[in-house]
């Protein structure tokens, strides 16, 4: 059985579309885009066929039921779009058609064949690949019989098939209907609704690929976007979990927490949390690990939701840390803008434009839990899973620093972001004898063990530190409290090695004491044992003699009374 051939696809040059579509629409099929007004329609089709021409060498008619041919024109240049330089070479033919409203009057048969001659020589001035109607309904808007507009429209699509050309039609989506006749969508090969709504007076924007014949695709809602550079979409439920990971470290910029991190801090490509309350020092710990990365050599990109660059570049300035050469340089690039100034989903998208434009090596969000003033926590959850994601499969660090409440709990987040997090630090508010200090400790880190122990954060003039803290009946002990402990201990210690001194120098005289003496009754011994020796050697002399002198008197014969004579 022979396999059946893959479906030819049209990438719409759209980013974040073609990745929904699975490579674009199906080319030579008709694709309706339709939603209320204002959703951005008629950009998408401009984009479709602009991109085309740009990029993929594919020239394109671009046909307006409702706009003129100046406004068309401003339109797509406000979106980056430079259909003006592209009509004049010849590569998109534009065609503006006006219904007078004297002439649109139902009377007899109504059908398309003036329009197709107009079309086809269109597509012969190009020659054309992609196709363009923006405002479909205007054609139909005056006929009531809605079977002569359903076979118009039928007809529209058959003749755009067999052209072969892939074409893009705008509807008005009405009330519950996604179009204004309820029937262009079950005779197009692919619907893409577009959604406008405005949220606890937070305007956002949706896009979803109802159906697209012939081709898998997407099924969920799309946040996107139109700004200066065009539609972009994001297509942030489709990232999934398969990410590279890397066993290579970077610093957090501290050298005690690095040792706190098994030695050698961060995984490249983590997420890491840093939580706390105001003022605990959390904004400190990503200049650090920014200014670390930049001192690497690595690209940091480094949102800010609270503070202006310059006022960051101050701050970091008094505890030590200079980032202004690293931005200077280029490796160090700040994007500041309220949360509150756009939706959720406009943050979302420029971060993204940002990481990608960049390519940092190391982000920071600060403080992510700003953005709840943009959405919903549920929402914001949602879209920083998206966002670790997106980093994760780039092997980006992202480092978050999240303002908690005094009354929360310190193993809680403002948006329940733990679970995302591939390394937690927690800094908190050390209160004791009338003093508030800083304490932090890692609650987790995967894949690492790693120091359960307090240390006390101390931000100098000359840098971060971490000292040891001191627990004892009385609690945890820190700041003058454990200066004067460890006052009292450098003098007590002091006092300790003063007495071992003295016991040492006792020790070494009486050893000298003992040594004299016992080199004095060694002397004595020896001359003693000397003596003795020498006594010994005369008297055993003496011996010698006296059996010497006993030998020759025994030798001597005394004469015989007898014997009458004398031998002398």
């Amino acid at each position: 059985m022979s396999e059946t051939p893959k479906l030819e696809k049209c990438p719409t040059g759209i980013d974040g579309l073609d990745h929904i579509t699975r490579g674009g629409f199906p080319r030579g099929r008709t694709v309706l885009v339709c939603g209320g007004p204002g959703c951005g329609k008629t950009l998408l089709g401009l984009q479709f066929v602009v991109r085309g021409a740009e990029r993929f060498g594919e020239s394109g008619v671009i046909v307006s039921f409702e706009e003129s041919r100046q406004a068309l024109m401003q339109n797509a240049l406000a979106v980056g779009c430079d259909l003006p330089q592209l009509v004049e070479r010849g590569k998109i033919y534009l065609d503006c058609i006006d219904f007078p409203a004297e002439r649109e009057v139902e009377a007899g048969e109504f059908d398309l064949d003036g329009l197709f001659v107009r079309l086809e020589a269109a597509i012969r001035a190009v020659p054309a690949q992609r196709f363009f109607i923006d405002g479909i309904e205007t054609l139909f808007s005056r006929y009531s019989r809605t079977e002569i507009v359903r076979a118009e429209l039928q007809r529209l699509n058959r003749w755009l098939r067999e052209k072969r050309i892939t074409a893009l039609l705008t509807g008005e989506s009405q009330g519950g209907a996604l179009t204004r006749y309820g029937i262009e969508e079950f005779l197009s090969d692919g619907v893409i609704r577009l959604d406008h709504r405005s949220e606890e007076q937070i305007a956002t924007r949706r896009l979803r690929v109802a159906k697209l014949r012939g081709s898998g695709h997407g099924t969920n809602e799309y946040p996107f976007t139109i700004s200066d550079t065009g539609v972009s979409v994001l297509p942030i439920t489709e990232l999934g979990l398969e990410y590279p990971v890397s066993n290579e470290r970077v610093s957090t910029g501290v050298t005690r927490l690095d040792t706190m991190l098994d030695g050698a801090g961060f995984f490249r490509g983590a997420s890491v949390l840093v939580s706390g309350t105001s003022g605990t020092g959390k904004t400190s710990l990503a200049m650090a690990f920014v200014a670390a990365a930049c001192a690497r050599g690595e690209r940091a990109l480094y949102f800010a939701f609270e503070e202006a660059p310059s006022q960051i570049v101050r701050n970091a300035q008094s505890i030590g840390l200079d980032l202004t050469t690293h931005s200077a340089s280029g490796l160090l690039r700040f994007e500041a803008q309220r949360a509150t100034a756009v939706g959720l989903d406009t943050h979302l998208l420029r971060m993204i434009q940002c990481i990608v434009e960049f390519q940092p090596h190391v982000v920071v969000i600060d403080p992510v839990s700003n953005l709840t003033g943009a959405a919903l926590d549920r929402d914001v959850k949602f879209a920083l899973t998206r966002l670790v994601d997106h980093l994760k499969t780039k092997l980006i660090t992202i480092l978050c620093t999240d303002l908690t409440r005094e009354r929360e709990n310190v193993d809680t987040t403002s948006v329940e972001l733990s679970s995302l997090m591939d390394t937690w630090i927690l800094l908190r508010t050390i209160e004791s004898q009338g003093e508030r200090n800083r304490g932090l400790f890692v609650l987790k880190s995967r894949g690492m063990s790693h120091s359960n122990q307090i240390r006390e954060f101390v931000i100098r003039s000359n840098g971060l530190d971490l000292v040891d803290v001191y627990t004892g009946t009385s609690g945890v002990l820190t700041g003058t409290a454990r200066i004067a402990l460890e006052a009292r201990e450098r003098f007590e210690h002091n006092a300790r090695e003063r007495k071992l001194a003295h016991l040492r120098s006792d020790l070494e005289n009486t050893q000298r004491d003992f040594e004299a003496q016992r080199v004095k009754l060694e002397q004595e011994r020896d001359h003693s044992l000397l003596a003795i020796r020498e006594a010994i050697a005369e008297m055993e002399e003496d011996a010698r003699e006296s059996s010497s002198t006993l030998r020759r008197i025994s030798e001597i014969r005394v004469p015989d009374p007898g014997s009458g004579g004398t031998d002398l």
